[in-house]
């Protein structure tokens, strides 16, 4: 089933278009990642899909139902929820308050603690460190920390800008270990990621965007053996 359905989607600042007729689909159950160049238009399309921005044309479904119109927060509450580059954890609040605060349009009570859990789970190293200051963690305690904020508003679709960014090694791993995790619990990613190689080894399928537009498609692993996507993005 198609969840998300990006249709002829063009985006402009003043007199640049960013973003030029582009269309792509997710469908439920999968890992798509867009792949590209800085400058690709890769984060103006997924603010354009969270409400941040306003397409100059085109359209964008979610589960059937445009959603160019809403609001950020109504498309939050329908199911999409966006961790974006940098991370922007709430400094002076501890990291629980900032796990909190990615529940705040939840009306399920009940089901809170059950949620909260679940973020332990996926990164025990929060719970260890729930009554800290969030500003006193590492950077890639702070990129699990919003990712479990963002896991915290239940998804169905979740959106990922740069998660291995300024990242060691050996978080970079950890973090495509724990998509790959939330995938299986049933929740559908989008992912926006430089380091192509990590990105095209666990998606089920890709986009490259080169100035706004879509140049290549494919699965993942199609996408890696490519000699054009070696070359430019895979090191080949």
């Amino acid at each position: 089933m198609t969840m998300l359905d990006v249709l002829d989607l063009s985006i402009s600042y003043g007199a640049i278009e960013a973003v030029k007729g582009v269309s792509f689909t997710v469908n439920e159950g999968e890992i798509v990642t867009l792949i590209g160049a800085n400058g690709a238009g890769k984060t103006s399309i997924l603010r354009t899909i969270s409400g941040l921005n306003r397409p100059k044309k085109g359209d964008i479904k979610f589960l059937g139902e445009s959603i160019i119109h809403k609001k950020p927060q109504k498309i939050v509450s329908s199911g999409i929820s966006q961790v974006p580059e940098g991370r922007h954890v709430f400094a002076g609040l501890t990291v629980y308050e900032n796990i909190e605060m990615g529940a705040f349009l939840r009306k399920d009570k009940q089901e809170f603690k059950k949620s909260i859990e679940t973020v332990y789970n996926h990164f025990p190293i929060l719970k260890e460190r729930k009554n800290q200051d969030a500003a006193t963690l590492s950077g890639g305690e702070q990129q699990m920390l919003a990712m479990g904020r963002a896991l915290m508003s239940k998804p169905k679709l979740l959106l990922l800008d740069e998660p291995s960014m300024g990242l060691a090694p050996i978080f970079i791993k950890e973090i495509f270990n724990i998509i790959e995790a939330i995938k299986e619990e049933g929740t559908t990613v989008l992912l926006i990621e430089q380091n192509a190689n990590m990105a095209l080894s666990i998606a089920d399928r890709g986009y490259v965007l080169e100035t706004g537009k879509i140049v290549i498609e494919g699965t993942g692993k199609e996408l890696m053996k490519n000699s054009e996507v070696q070359k430019a993005y895979l090191g080949g």
